[in-house]
């Protein structure tokens, strides 16, 4: 089965990485990493403040995104003075407000606006909803799931400016790597804001979902080094695990021709399945794309689909109901999959 549906790796590891975990010492699996000695949390957090130019204190670890993003809603939508409300996209990961559940938060969304072929953010709107709701924590998704579009720097600063100081700003970039591999806007956001958190992971474009390795950076201040020491682990973290994120971190020529392998498939899907009446291809800066196709047609989609051996996911949300979301994958599945859309789709 070619699962294209969950936005997973479908490529090969770089070599650095195979090698990584084919060389590591299993004695180190004895001891406690020694850097917490040194007032550091790992080898992890520390390559990661070198090569993006942040104090290691304004490092967060991990397991995974997935925690981090759990691990600073479940704190913030209960410390002391939290009114418990977050507000997330209008179209998003369902999992944002299930962790909201978790601490009996409430959860408020925000319009996210189609225009042409993409989907923005109304921060005029925005800005007169979060005066009036006052939320404790406005998450935001950058690129987006399942829509897949993203924020520039530019309005990522905006952003800043127009939320208070007394609300956190969640970004979650579990999929920005696809965007570009400048990050110099990181260092600049969590120099300045103290009320920010960004949130990265080595699932998506490094293609690791299964080593659980996610990292973030935070904004300066009391409220954020509170925040640090309860995410935070005393004792460090799995040495296999931060050895082979190093190994995937160096490794960048490798995953951006993956990445360029992935932009081949936005422009064939653009010009050729956005060519057919009655489907629309959205823009995308994440590894997968959002097309939305005649209803009619989604049973026959689905079985043809089904015959060549592929999954992809047909969205069933308010709003998103006549969407298929669809992982870029290698050449060939990329290939197939347009093929079985164009043949469909001639077929009505």
């Amino acid at each position: 089965m070619n699962y294209l549906d969950r936005n997973e790796f479908n490529f090969e590891p770089s070599q650095l990485v195979v090698d990584t975990i084919k060389n590591f010492d299993i004695r180190k699996f004895a001891f406690y990493t020694r850097i917490y000695d040194q007032g550091k949390k790992s080898i992890f957090s520390v390559y990661l403040s070198e090569q993006f130019h942040i104090d290691e204190q304004q490092v967060l670890l991990g397991y995974g995104a997935e925690d981090l993003l759990k691990k600073a809603v479940h704190y913030f939508l209960t410390v002391k003075g939290s009114n418990g409300i977050m507000m997330i996209p209008k179209f998003s990961w369902w999992y944002y407000s299930n962790i909201a559940d978790e601490v009996e938060g409430q959860t408020i969304q925000y319009n996210v606006i189609e225009t042409d072929d993409t989907f923005k953010y109304d921060f005029e709107a925005l800005e007169r909803q979060v005066n009036e709701v006052r939320p404790k924590i406005l998450l935001v998704a950058t690129p987006n799931n399942p829509t897949g579009n993203g924020l520039t720097p530019a309005e990522l600063e905006h952003l800043c400016d127009i939320v208070p100081a007394e609300t956190v700003i969640l970004v979650d970039e579990a999929y920005a790597s696809y965007v570009t591999s400048d990050t110099t806007y990181i260092k600049h956001l969590v120099e300045t804001r103290g009320n920010i958190i960004f949130c990265r992971t080595m699932s998506k474009f490094y293609g690791l979902p299964g080593l659980r390795l996610g990292f973030g950076f935070i904004g300066k201040g009391e409220e954020m080094e509170r925040f640090a020491k309860y995410a935070n682990m005393y004792l460090g973290y799995d040495r296999l695990s931060e050895e082979v994120g190093i190994a995937a971190l160096k490794s960048g020529d490798h995953y951006r021709e993956i990445a360029r392998v992935m932009q081949e498939a936005r422009d064939m899907y653009k010009a050729e399945v956005g060519a057919l009446d009655g489907f629309k291809v959205y823009r995308s800066v994440a590894n997968f794309i959002l097309i939305k196709y005649p209803i009619a047609l989604k049973e026959k989609l689905q079985q043809a689909f089904a015959d060549e051996d592929y999954k992809v996911k047909f969205m069933n949300e308010p709003d998103l109901n006549t969407h298929m979301r669809i992982t870029l994958g290698r050449r060939e599945q990329n290939r197939t999959i347009c093929d079985t859309i164009l043949r469909i789709a001639k077929e009505q």
